[in-house]
């Protein structure tokens, strides 16, 4: 991969106050259909963007607690952020693996992270009623272009082989362990070499200059790496 000013062009979408675990839902978000790829594992996948956002903020502590695993504890004030808030406390009260963090975290999360998605314009929903009398509801891509310009980020690191972002990283890793980077293609194009980048950025194989990149890229690899076993246990 480059570097330089390659770093800084593939991650031009911001930050800013969206959390990590946005990002990756709206990057798994398919225009095509109106669905969201890996609907029976997102529960995981959003649980483990929250682990990282925790360790991008400098809020959670990982060490290697030997046949135990990988242990998850508090650090830092509470969180402001009332999504991330749940994933910490429970690290607070004691050390737990990441298993267990994913799966206590995880299932409160697609609700709310979907509606601030809603409520910043990046996707649009739509009530209806099925058969004339059962509510539902569409989602489509909104105005703000933001996962547009998402894709266009995680194509340049995975096909262009441009340095990701921090963050970017980060996204581009959980989607991948997710098992939604296939279901993309076109959008991103599938091959070998994607699927080899990919697995690199999980394993956190990717250049960082801030020494607090560390602690994100160690994360990402321990959720992916747990992410990836549950994933294929759901599809056996």
């Amino acid at each position: 991969m480059t570097s330089g000013n390659a770093a800084q062009s593939a991650g031009t979408i911001s930050g800013s106050d969206r959390l990590i675990a946005e990002d990756v839902l709206l990057a798994l978000f398919q225009p095509s259909s109106g669905t969201i790829a890996g609907e029976n594992t997102l529960f995981y996948v959003l649980g483990g963007a929250v682990l990282t956002d925790l360790a991008q903020q400098g809020r959670v502590d990982i060490r290697d607690a030997g046949l135990r695993g990988t242990m998850i504890s508090a650090a830092g004030k509470r969180p402001d952020d009332e999504l991330l808030r749940p994933a910490w406390d429970s690290v607070a009260e004691k050390p737990r693996g990441v298993q267990s963090v994913l799966a206590s975290s995880g299932p409160t999360l697609r609700g709310p992270l979907l509606d601030r998605l809603v409520a910043r314009g990046d996707l649009d929903r739509t009530k209806k009623k099925v058969l004339g009398f059962i509510p539902a509801t569409d989602l489509s891509e909104g105005r703000s272009g933001r996962r547009a310009g998402l894709i266009d980020d995680m194509r340049a690191v995975l096909v262009d082989g441009e340095a990701p972002s921090e963050r970017l990283g980060a996204i581009t890793a959980l989607v991948s362990a997710s098992g939604g980077l296939p279901v993309l293609h076109p959008e991103i194009p599938w091959s070998g070499d994607t699927a080899t980048r990919a697995k690199a950025l999980e394993r956190g194989d990717w250049a960082a200059d801030a020494a607090a990149a560390a602690v994100t890229r160690t994360m990402t690899a321990v959720v992916t790496n747990a992410l990836v076993a549950a994933v294929v246990v759901s599809n056996r």
